[in-house]
């Protein structure tokens, strides 16, 4: 069989095969203990998400060549608890800095600037800690730019893919979602369901991870994450460049994401995923992945540093 460039996949095919593959890869561990977590570089703007067996990379190229979706069960929050008075009140003192601040006065043709500090975890050992950027179109219509020599992209142009998905995270599209929680969290429910293995945290973290958000949605993101079973505060968290924080997090299969928040400000600071259990590919306490957003700027030309 020919091999069928990931271009040639209907829009979103990409995302959607990804996120359905990992309830195939956590279920596979039992029989491929000798896996281990792998990096993998999303087709779209190539963001990083974490896979945690070794047959990701195999599955997923299997999948795109047949044109097809892994059909898998979704993972049951049902038996969750719901978060805690503590893990409310502080989304919600997160969401109420989010409301307070400014709205930027953006041009189409203008690109959101994110360096960043990363780790990620690849064949069972943690790469460098090294620096990530980041040129994103403000629109999603305009060509931007990825900078991050450690995994091959040297001021790589990011050519727009089109047509844009709902749940992309280009500034335009964001302020498209809405700015209530009760809307903001049947609109997580949906985009769940249909690309995110049914995991509404996921989502959260795939919005805010590497974009800027528009104020009114993002206080009415954080006000919808309060009804997320399983999510849980975490006192003390740290991000990549060592800064403490607090941590909004959900566990699920062995690993918790941590989304980090400055104590003070609330302002968003970096993600980390820890191991919760022993696992083929790590002990419990290991450190998956860890980054940190440095600068995070609106500049008028990809490759522009402030």
């Amino acid at each position: 069989m020919n091999d069928v460039p990931e271009r040639e996949l209907p829009p979103g095919r990409h995302r959607a095969l990804r996120e359905h593959l990992l309830t195939e890869i956590r279920q596979s561990e039992a029989i491929a203990p000798e896996a281990s977590p792998k990096k993998f570089m999303s087709p779209k703007k190539n963001k990083k998400v974490w896979l945690r067996s070794g047959i990701a990379a195999t599955a997923l190229a299997a999948a795109a060549v047949a044109g097809v979706l892994v059909a898998s069960p979704f993972g049951d929050q049902s038996a969750q608890a719901a978060p805690s008075k503590e893990t409310v009140k502080m989304l919600e003192e997160i969401a109420e800095a989010a409301k307070r601040s400014p709205e930027p006065k953006l041009r189409d043709d203008q690109f959101v600037y994110i360096k960043s500090k990363v780790s990620y975890s690849s064949d069972g050992a943690r790469e460098p800690l090294h620096v990530r950027e980041f040129w994103e179109s403000v629109d999603g219509r305009h060509t931007g730019m990825l900078h991050e020599p450690v995994s091959g992209h040297r001021h790589d142009r990011m050519e727009p893919e089109l047509p844009l998905l709902e749940d992309d995270d280009y500034y335009r599209n964001l302020q498209k979602l809405p700015t209530d929680p009760v809307n903001m969290r049947d609109w997580l429910n949906r985009i769940a369901d249909e690309n995110s293995n049914g995991k509404p945290f996921v989502v959260v973290g795939d919005l805010i991870r590497e974009s800027l958000m528009p104020s009114k949605q993002a206080a009415a993101l954080y006000l919808a994450a309060t009804e997320i079973p399983g999510v849980e505060l975490v006192e003390d968290a740290v991000d990549a460049s060592g800064r403490h924080g607090i941590a909004i997090a959900w566990e699920d299969d062995g690993s918790r994401q941590e989304l980090i928040f400055d104590k003070e400000t609330k302002k968003y600071l970096g993600e980390r995923e820890v191991l919760t259990e022993d696992k083929p590919f790590g002990k419990k306490g290991k450190v998956l992945a860890s980054t940190a957003v440095l600068e995070r700027i609106v500049v008028d030309k990809a490759g522009q540093r402030p």
